[in-house]
C-alpha cells in the first residue's frame, strides 16, 4: 500500500486514498508502540548474566532490524502522504479550473443571448444586471488569480508533468480574456443604447413641452379689457422666457446626436425627429413673438377705448351743458358770463362756465364748472394722443383697424361738435356784449 503508484485520477478518489492512508498511519502508530515494547523486552534478555537462552548479539541484531524496518515504514508512510497531498493539490487545481471554465461558458452564453433593450426602462434594467455581473466577474477574477498561483506552485515543485497544467492554464486565460472582451463590448453597447434612449426620451419631453407651449402661444384669447390683457401679457412674457431658456436645449440636439453610436445617429427616424423639434421650436418662437405683439396691440386698443370713453364722458357732459345754456341779455350778466366763459383774456378762448337760468341770480340746479380753457386744452391733448395711437395701429395692420378708425372718427366728430358749440356760444356772447356796450355809450 505504501509503495503504490496510484495517486488518484480525480479529487474525490484522492480524498478517498488520503482517508485510507490516514487509517494506515494510525495502524502504524499503534504497531510502533507495540514494537517498541517488544524491543525493550528483548533487549533485557541480552543483558542477563549466567544462563542466556540466546546469543545477545543475535537479539541486538534482531531488535535493530525491527527498528530499521519500522523507521522505513514510517518514512514510506510520510512519503506516501506527501505524494497524496500533492495529488490532491493538483486535482483541486484542475477542479477549480473546470469550475472557472464552466462559469465562463455560462456567462458567454448569457452575454450572447442578451439584447440591449427596447426602451429606456429595459435598458436601465439590463444595465443594473450587467453591473451585478461585473461585480461577480471581479470576485471570480480574484479567485482565478489565486488558482493560477497554485498552479504555478505545482509547476515549481516539478512532481507532475507540466504539459497538462500549462495547457489548462493557457486555455482558461484565453477564455477569460475573451469573456472580458465580450463583457466590455456588451457594456459599451448598453451604454450606447442608454445614451440613445435617453436622447429619445429627452427629445420626446422637449416635443411635448413645445406642443403644449404652442397651444398656449397660439391662443386667441387676448383679454376683454385693460386688466385682463395686462395679466395675459405678463403670463406670456414668462412663457417667452421659458422658450428662450429651451433654445440651448434645442441647439444642443445636433451635438448630442453626433455623440451617439453610428447605428443610432444614422437612423432616418432620429434625424427626422431632430429636424421636427427644430422646426417646432422655430414655429413656437415665431408665434410667441406674434402673440406678444398682438397682446400689446390689444392692450393699446383697450387703453385707447378707455381713453376714448373718458373723453366722450367729458364731451357728453359739456355738450349737454352747452346746449342747455342760455345767453343773457343784461350787461351785468353778460359780463359775468363772459368772464366765466372767455376766461377774462379778451381773446375769446375756448372755455365755458355755468350760466344761470334766471337773470338776477344763478340757479342752484345748474352744475358748477371751472374755466373750460384748461379743460379743453387737456382733453385736446388726450384726443391727439388717441389719434396717434389709432394711426400706429392702422399702420401696423391691426385686425381691429376698422373698429378703431370708426371709434376715432366718432370721437373726433363729437369733439368738433363741442368746439363748434363753444365757438357758437362765444359768438353769441360777443354779439350781446357789443350791443350792450353800444347802448351804454349812447
Amino acid at each position: 500500500l505504501l509503495v503504490s503508484k496510484d495517486l488518484g485520477k480525480h479529487l474525490l478518489e484522492v480524498e478517498d486514498l488520503l482517508q485510507k492512508h490516514g487509517l494506515l498511519e494510525a495502524d502504524i502508530s499503534a504497531q510502533t508502540d507495540r514494537v517498541q515494547a517488544l524491543n525493550a523486552a528483548a533487549l533485557k534478555f541480552s543483558e542477563l548474566e549466567g544462563y542466556q537462552p540466546c546469543d545477545p548479539q543475535i537479539i541486538c541484531n534482531r531488535v535493530n532490524h525491527v527498528q530499521t524496518c519500522l523507521e522505513e515504514l514510517g518514512e514510506l508512510a510520510g512519503k506516501r502522504r506527501k505524494e497524496l497531498e500533492d495529488s490532491r493539490q493538483l486535482w483541486a487545481f484542475f477542479q477549480e479550473m473546470e469550475e472557472a471554465e464552466a462559469w465562463i461558458r455560462e456567462k458567454e452564453q448569457i452575454l450572447a443571448a442578451k439584447t440591449c433593450g427596447r426602451d429606456l426602462s429595459s435598458v436601465l434594467t439590463l444595465t443594473n444586471k450587467h453591473k451585478s455581473m461585473l461585480g461577480e466577474l471581479g470576485s471570480r477574477r480574484a479567485l482565478l488569480h489565486q488558482t493560477m498561483k497554485r498552479g504555478e506552485q505545482i509547476l515549481a515543485k516539478k512532481r507532475f508533468s507540466p504539459g497538462g497544467i500549462q495547457e489548462k492554464m493557457r486555455e482558461v486565460r484565453l477564455r477569460w480574456k475573451k469573456l472580458e472582451e465580450v463583457t466590455g463590448l456588451h457594456q459599451q453597447r448598453l451604454q450606447e443604447a442608454l445614451n440613445f434612449f435617453q436622447f429619445s426620451a429627452e427629445t420626446d419631453d422637449l416635443v411635448a413641452w413645445l406642443q403644449d407651449t404652442y397651444r398656449i402661444v397660439s391662443s386667441d384669447d387676448f383679454g376683454h379689457d385693460d386688466y385682463s390683457t395686462q395679466a395675459l401679457l405678463r403670463k406670456h412674457r414668462a412663457v417667452v422666457e421659458e422658450v428662450e431658456k429651451h433654445r440651448a436645449a434645442v441647439l444642443a440636439l445636433r451635438k448630442q446626436l453626433a455623440l451617439l453610436a453610428p447605428e443610432h445617429r444614422q437612423g432616418v427616424d432620429v434625424q427626422i425627429r431632430v429636424v421636427e423639434v427644430e422646426q417646432l421650436y422655430g414655429e413656437v418662437a415665431e408665434v410667441a413673438v406674434l402673440r406678444q405683439q398682438w397682446l400689446q396691440d390689444a392692450l393699446a386698443v383697450y387703453r385707447m377705448f378707455s381713453e376714448v370713453h373718458a373723453c366722450e364722458v367729458w364731451v357728453d357732459e359739456k355738450e349737454q351743458w352747452l346746449e342747455r345754456m342760455e345767453v343773457p341779455e343784461e350787461l351785468d350778466e353778460v359780463e359775468v358770463v363772459q368772464h366765466r366763459c372767455v376766461g377774462g383774456d379778451g381773446n375769446g378762448t375756448r372755455c365755458l362756465g355755468p350760466l344761470p337760468h334766471q337773470r338776477t341770480h344763478r340757479s342752484p340746479l345748474l352744475p358748477r364748472f371751472e374755466s373750460l380753457d384748461q379743460e379743453m386744452n387737456s382733453v385736446m391733448g388726450r384726443i391727439l394722443d388717441v389719434n396717434q395711437v389709432v394711426q400706429q395701429l392702422v399702420d401696423g395692420g391691426h385686425p381691429s383697424s376698422e373698429e378703431v378708425r370708426s371709434c376715432q372718427d366718432h370721437l373726433n366728430s363729437r369733439w368738433n361738435r363741442v368746439v363748434e358749440l363753444v365757438e357758437h356760444k362765444k359768438s353769441q356772447l360777443s354779439s350781446v356784449l357789443k350791443i350792450q356796450n353800444y347802448l351804454l355809450e349812447c
